[in-house]
């Protein structure tokens, strides 16, 4: 069960010195409670991921400034509709560059391209005009007045993720959230690195993560183990539903996700195509022709 975590929307409440969160208002299955934004600092603000388009949560957010206080930077962690699409408009109000790794499509691992380049298209919802004024690699540190914030590229959940490090904690954004698993749905979402991206995070030691959705999450590197052993319990899951013989995702999905609302099933589907593309990468699934979003796999032989 997820953390309590129900603040009202609208209104920044203080996590720490120079730190505010702010909880959009776009409740839904898929968001939990809303996303949350982040106010780093105390005169020059970094705003991290300003949400989704909202007349309210762009009033929301500039009701936050204090006196003496400006937006610097506008940083947003990946290029979905809940995170990214707010940022033209605070831009447009304040005159802050944004920051991001790159367009909706960057950091795409090959397989992935491949897939959209066959006709594969997102089941999330995809802010495809999102292209950042200053695009972040991998290792940069941005700088504002009294924070550093260094970006690290963590790719999984979309192609073009970031997570940023500041002073010992870690802004996960929807990599590791704070109310449940990551979706990872291709060909915008890449499970194989999205376990790398995991792997790389539990690397290190991370005081607490202040994720994209949720609570915040005190013992992140609990929260990791817990996040990588879902992920092997579902391939498991899905390598047990091909004992019978070949299936297709959605075929599989509704074995291993049997318990989740009708509604939801299609994200499952992603989740299980995405597991599959990551097994056949691997060799342990073979895929009959080619492959798609409703390609026919069966088990490797043993």
């Amino acid at each position: 069960m997820p953390e309590p975590f129900d603040p009202p929307p609208g209104q920044a409440q203080t996590l720490g010195p120079g730190l505010r969160r702010i909880l959009a208002p776009n409740p839904s299955p898929m968001t939990w409670r809303g996303t949350n934004t982040y106010l780093l600092g105390e005169s020059d603000l970094a705003v991290i991921d300003p949400g989704p388009r909202s007349k309210a949560h762009l009033e929301a957010i500039l009701a936050a400034l204090r006196p003496g206080q400006r937006i610097s930077h506008i940083i947003v962690s990946h290029a979905h509709l809940d995170h990214a699409p707010l940022a033209r408009d605070l831009k447009a109000v304040c005159g802050a560059p944004v920051y991001g790794f790159g367009p909706a499509q960057a950091g795409r691992s090959e397989v992935m391209q491949s897939l959209a380049r066959a006709g594969l298209t997102g089941g999330e919802g995809v802010d495809t005009g999102f292209s950042p004024d200053q695009p972040v690699a991998d290792g940069k540190v941005l700088h504002g007045s009294g924070w550093a914030l260094e970006v690290i590229h963590t790719p999984g959940h979309m192609g073009n993720h970031i997570c940023l490090g500041w002073e010992g904690s870690c802004f996960t954004a929807d990599h590791v959230m704070g109310w449940a698993s990551s979706l990872v749905s291709p060909p915008d979402g890449d499970l194989t690195d999205f376990m790398v991206s995991c792997q790389r995070l539990r690397r290190r030691s991370w005081h607490r993560f202040y994720p994209g959705h949720g609570a915040v999450i005190e013992d992140p590197a609990e929260r990791l183990d817990w996040l990588i052993s879902h992920r092997l319990d579902r391939e498991a899951a899905v390598l047990a539903a091909l004992v019978a013989g070949p299936a297709r995702a959605a075929e599989i999905a509704r074995l291993v996700y049997h318990d989740t609302p009708a509604a939801l099933i299609p994200a499952a589907t992603r989740n299980v195509l995405a597991h599959l593309i990551d097994l056949e990468q691997r060799n342990e699934v073979w895929v009959q022709g080619a492959l798609h979003a409703d390609s026919r796999f069966e088990r490797a032989s043993q």
